[in-house]
């Protein structure tokens, strides 16, 4: 699944419209004491699985650093996969927060946080309906947006997106962040990617 560990660290952000290029329908809501994000910079990744993972996670390339938001944003991705990820995909999110020299583990609040999602392909059927074509640069370079994914090297060049407006939740505060995301498949590991990256809002 090209750019799983940055779609479902973006989904734990409330920033899966981003990720899906602003496509679709607002997904985003009010909420009291939200702010506007207005920069996401310092972004690094790394594959956290075992080495015998099928599914890694070759490449990833974002820019500029900072991303402004709203604003532009760059992707290249790469991954390979080695057994077809069928439903249920199981994905779990582990998103803490620097604090000092600690890291904080974030509950989860409102589907938003260090949660549990048990068939991300419901997640993305509800985002892309199924018989919908799938959004541009997905649909140019042959990468699928519905479960399942067949087991093979999928690529993403150099892309261009547009990223609308975001509302953090209220304790979704300015700092530095990391977001684990695991994703499984009747209790075996396919893939596992960290992301970290700093938040701005206003």
């Amino acid at each position: 699944m090209l750019g799983a560990g940055l779609a479902l660290a973006l989904c734990a952000l409330q920033l899966c419209p981003a990720a899906l290029g602003g496509s679709y329908p607002q997904l985003l809501v009010e909420r009291s004491g939200s702010r506007r994000l207005s920069k996401v910079g310092g972004f690094a990744w790394e594959n956290c699985g075992d080495r015998r993972d099928p599914v890694v996670l070759q490449s990833l390339s974002v820019a500029p650093d900072p991303i402004s938001i709203p604003g532009s944003l760059r992707v290249s991705a790469a991954v390979s996969s080695g057994k077809a990820m069928a439903s249920p995909l199981k994905v779990v999110l582990v998103v803490e927060k620097a604090l000092g020299d600690l890291w904080i583990q974030l509950p989860c609040i409102d589907q938003l946080g260090s949660c549990t999602y048990n068939d991300v392909c419901t997640i993305l059927d509800n985002l892309i309906p199924p018989g919908t074509t799938c959004p541009e640069p997905l649909l140019t370079y042959g990468i699928p947006c519905h479960c399942p994914f067949k087991a093979g090297s999928y690529s993403l060049p150099a892309s261009d997106f547009i990223l609308p407006d975001v509302e953090l939740p209220a304790w979704m505060t300015n700092g530095n962040y990391r977001v684990r995301a695991a994703v499984s498949n009747g209790g075996e590991e396919l893939a596992c990617v960290k992301v970290a990256f700093s938040l701005q809002s206003q």
